[in-house]
């Protein structure tokens, strides 16, 4: 388990929280429904999970230092932090082989489109293709984040960035990813996130939508301690 120290600039830049223990907005109907299932369809649950949690991540294997990202796609600091920084961490420090990253679901229950966002990123995972939806979901978040059923979006969002139509309708119709994403957002109560974005860098947690020279410090920071 991670040991977790509050960063000194987690107070000091934006981010959207709730004012209680963190709770995601997936219903305990839908977590019962999904212990439901029979043996064999249990498996090929468990074969999607599996495929889901590797697509989300990014990076070398050997690299001595991880970024765990706690996001929300509907979460305006979350597309601040990923308009302005993330391609450039991306770039200097994943495509170097310095820095391995992870995205971990924190849907808040304030931000109604959250959870089908969440669900529908996790789908695209299970064909290799989430970092393409995490953009995308992003880059439209202002097209769907009031819709009363953002479904034909997010549908329209997963073909564009290649994945197979019939098997992503299969994903999302059958709530596949649903048990994930509530695990992701149990394990992130547990480390005490309240707010998205946050990140743990290493044994460093940081809180909101970051600069990209004081980020960039931070990895720095970080990776000197690795040598």
């Amino acid at each position: 388990m991670l040991l977790l120290r509050t960063f000194c600039l987690a107070v000091a830049f934006t981010a959207c929280s709730t004012p209680e223990p963190a709770r995601s907005a997936a219903s305990p109907a839908a977590t019962a429904a999904t212990t439901a299932a029979s043996p064999a369809s249990a498996t090929d649950s468990a074969t999607l999970l599996a495929k889901a949690d590797r697509g989300r991540i990014q990076g070398d294997s050997a690299a001595k230092l991880w970024l765990v990202i706690v996001s929300d796609f509907q979460c305006p600091y979350c597309r601040q932090w990923h308009d302005e920084v993330f391609a450039t961490v991306v770039r200097d420090y994943v495509a170097t082989g310095k820095l391995r990253i992870a995205y971990v679901n924190l849907p808040l229950a304030m931000h109604a489109n959250a959870l089908p966002a969440a669900e529908a990123a996790m789908c695209t995972s299970v064909q290799g293709r989430f970092w393409q939806m995490d953009d995308a979901l992003f880059r439209t978040q202002d097209q769907w984040e009031k819709l009363p059923d953002p479904k034909r979006i997010f549908d329209s969002l997963a073909v564009s960035v290649g994945v197979d139509p019939a098997a992503y309708r299969s994903c999302v119709e059958s709530n596949a990813m649903r048990a994930m994403v509530e695990a992701d957002a149990r394990r992130v109560d547990d480390a005490g996130v309240r707010a998205t974005p946050t990140f743990f860098l290493g044994d460093t947690r940081l809180e909101g939508a970051i600069p990209l020279p004081e980020f960039r410090a931070a990895i720095d920071k970080a990776l000197a301690g690795t040598r």
